[in-house]
């Protein structure tokens, strides 16, 4: 089973291509998405097992060099995170509403992580850095109390990094806000 997912943001577009074409040379590893995102960065992500998405990450890492702006890997990524990095989720139903923003694009992904582990709660989307300047943000859901905890523990795992620009929880959204994240 591939449970592994791997992550890097580059500041150059051509370093970004090259390095991931050797991330996909140098392991058994899947492409989920390679893009270009605002301003002017790209972003890598790649699954797999562990040890060939870390050895493949650190190929991406010695290629970009000085272009590598971050890279991670979860090494056991909830299930419900991908679904909401493509934008491919359903729901039913909405009593609350959580949005984490983050400074740049991939620490989305560690958010959504996060917070889908921390609490009984949906996600809805990972939206990485196009037409917002860099930035990424997280929308999950669920009852109000675990909608909370779970943007808390994203706070507190990523405070020392300090990549959570803001953050918000809405309780019982009105209807047409509903209908603008969903």
């Amino acid at each position: 089973m591939k449970n592994a997912i791997g992550f890097i943001e580059y500041k150059s577009i051509p370093i970004g291509i090259e390095s991931t074409d050797q991330m996909l040379k140098s392991g058994s590893v899947e492409l989920v998405t390679a893009t270009p995102i605002c301003p002017g960065k790209y972003i890598t992500i790649i699954s797999g097992d562990v040890g060939a998405v870390r050895s493949s990450v650190k190929n991406g890492e010695v290629v970009g060099g000085i272009f590598v702006v971050e890279s991670h890997v979860i090494p056991n990524i909830h299930p419900a995170v991908f679904p909401a990095l493509m934008a491919n989720t359903e729901v039913d139903e909405v009593q609350s509403i959580g949005i984490i923003e983050t400074i740049n694009a991939i620490s989305a992904i560690v958010v959504a992580d996060t917070a889908v582990k921390a609490a009984n709660i949906h996600l809805v989307d990972v939206r990485m850095a196009r037409g917002l300047g860099g930035k990424a943000f997280v929308i999950l859901t669920g009852e109000v109390s675990p909608v909370k905890q779970a943007v808390k523990a994203a706070e507190n795992a990523m405070r020392e990094y300090g990549v959570i620009t803001s953050t918000s929880v809405i309780a019982s959204p009105h209807e047409d806000v509903r209908k603008l994240i969903l």
